[in-house]
Parts: structure tokens; C-alpha cells; sequence
């Protein structure tokens, strides 16, 4: 009988494989993570990068006890019952090693890919139903709008099954998180208000289960705490474009950070001349030393 990782992103602390890491130390940086003592290392899935399956298994090859999270799998990219083979397959191989993030994708990415669908709530819905059914040995549902695996049955399923978490921004899409996944993934910016937030979206279903919360953030470690805010403000840049609205709306500081980005020429400026306070509440810049 298959068991569920339950325990897979509990108290642990991660690092992002840069999508933009050239080739050659791909697996390098990886095995750094481990010795350094992260507990897991995530790959991305952007349109026109680096595949995030294709990622996970060398990455898992090259390490030892590291978990590897794929953040993440748009829903719409992968026929979801050859997801589940290749998910199973790299569960079976490194056992209680995977973490799989499922998300709707950028949109103006999957359009570009001819895969973003009239309702991405339903299709994410019924994606991850599958899906973890799939892996778990058990039939496949019921045709839906967009899914079709009624009655497939993987044959080889891993002993544990990896959590399938949702990468996703909006209330009704974390609200599916808590109905139908084992998780969620807040992307970055997930500052504390962002963070409270979400968990309310999760809503009274996912009351009697045990989530998982991964979150990404911008970080930088340096003895002095005044060069970590300058260098973690690279990794600021984006938030204040439309597509990160649910990060910011729930800051106490959201109406003044929009003016902001009005006000700046570009998000290079923006990010360089928020005000400090705000940089400490939307990254991890510290000193390490106690």
C-alpha cells in the first residue's frame, strides 16, 4: 500500500535551482545545496528554459537525500496521465524525494503554447483529482470538461507517493488547493500578510488535512545587513508589474508601493529605491551571525 509524503515540505528550508544556471553546473550546484545542509532544492518550469521533469532526475541522480520540488508543472503543458508515469517513475526511483508543484502557468505563456484553457480552475481541479489518484494505483475519474483517464491504472506506483502541491495566486485557485492537493506554493514575494492571507483562502476544506505551505523569497546572507538589502533588491524587480497584484494586495504598505512603481521609470529603479523597510517585510536579507 502506497503512503503519502506528508511530511515532505515540513519545516524545511529550500533553494531554487536559477532557471538561467548555465548547463554545466546545473547538477554542481545542486550537489552544493546538499553539503551546505538545504533540505530541498526546487527546479522551474518556464516557458522557453529548462523542462522541470527533465531537471528533477538528473538532479535527484546526482544527490543523495536532498528532496527536489518541480515548481512548476502548468496543468496544461502534460497529458495528466503521462505526468502521473513520469512522476511515479521518479518517485519509485529516489523514494520520499519529489515534491510535484502543479499550476495554471503565466497565461501569456500558455497562450503563446496554445494551452491555456477557457476555465483554468476546472481544468487545475480536475488536473490534480487525477492525479493523485493516478499515482496512488487507483482508477482514474470520471471524464471532466478537460480531463479524459477514466479507468487508466498505473501499474507501477512508488511505496511513497509524492505531494502534489498548487503553485497558484488567486482565492478561488488556493481554495482548490485546500480541496483537492496536498499543499500549496506561494511563489515570491511571500511576505507574512501575503502568507496569512493564503491560508484563509485555503478555506474550512482543507481544515481536517494536513497541508503542506512551500514558500519562495527573495533571500541574501551577508555580515552586513545593509549589503544584504542591496543585494537581495535584484530579486525584487518584477513585483510591482500586474501579475504579482495578490502579493502585494494584502501589505499595509500596497497603495504606497503601486505609486511607487508609477512613479519610477522603470522596475529596475523601482526596486532600487523602495524604501528599506519595505525590502526587510518582501525578501529574506539578514546577518547570519547570532
Amino acid at each position: 500500500m502506497p503512503q503519502t509524503d506528508a511530511t515532505a515540505a515540513r519545516n524545511r528550508v529550500g533553494v531554487m535551482l536559477p532557471r538561467d544556471l548555465p548547463v554545466r553546473d546545473i547538477l554542481s550546484y545542486a550537489r552544493r545545496a546538499e553539503e551546505l545542509g538545504f533540505d530541498q532544492v526546487w527546479v522551474v518550469e518556464d516557458l522557453g528554459w529548462r523542462g522541470g521533469l527533465a531537471q528533477a532526475g538528473p538532479v535527484l541522480a546526482s544527490t543523495t537525500s536532498i528532496t527536489v520540488g518541480i515548481g512548476i508543472m502548468p496543468a496544461g503543458a502534460r497529458n495528466v496521465c503521462f505526468a502521473a508515469m513520469e512522476l511515479a517513475t521518479l518517485a519509485q526511483l529516489y523514494p520520499g524525494r519529489l515534491i510535484a508543484g502543479i499550476g495554471h502557468g503565466m497565461p501569456d505563456w500558455m497562450r503563446q503554447a496554445g494551452a491555456w484553457p477557457t476555465s483554468p480552475l476546472t481544468l487545475i481541479k480536475e488536473y490534480t483529482t487525477a492525479l493523485r489518484l493516478l499515482m496512488r494505483g487507483e482508477p482514474g475519474p470520471a471524464g471532466g470538461r478537460y480531463v479524459r483517464c477514466e479507468g487508466v491504472v498505473l501499474t507501477e506506483i512508488p511505496y511513497v507517493v509524492p505531494s502534489v502541491i498548487l503553485g497558484v495566486r488567486g482565492p478561488k485557485s488556493q481554495a482548490a488547493a485546500g480541496e483537492v492537493a496536498d499543499g500549496l506554493l506561494l511563489a515570491e514575494p511571500a511576505a507574512p500578510a501575503y502568507i496569512a492571507s493564503s491560508l484563509r483562502h485555503l478555506g474550512t476544506a482543507s481544515d481536517a488535512r494536513d497541508l503542506e505551505v512551500v514558500t519562495y523569497d527573495a533571500a541574501a546572507v551577508d555580515d552586513d545587513e545593509d549589503a544584504a538589502l542591496a543585494r537581495v533588491r535584484d530579486g525584487l524587480t518584477a513585483i510591482g508589474e500586474p501579475d504579482w497584484a495578490a502579493h502585494i494586495g494584502p501589505l499595509p504598505f500596497a497603495t504606497q508601493l503601486r505609486e511607487h512603481r508609477a512613479a519610477c521609470t522603470d522596475a529596475r529603479q523601482f526596486a532600487q529605491t523602495m524604501p528599506a523597510a519595505w525590502v526587510r517585510e518582501l525578501s529574506i536579507a539578514l546577518d547570519p551571525r547570532p
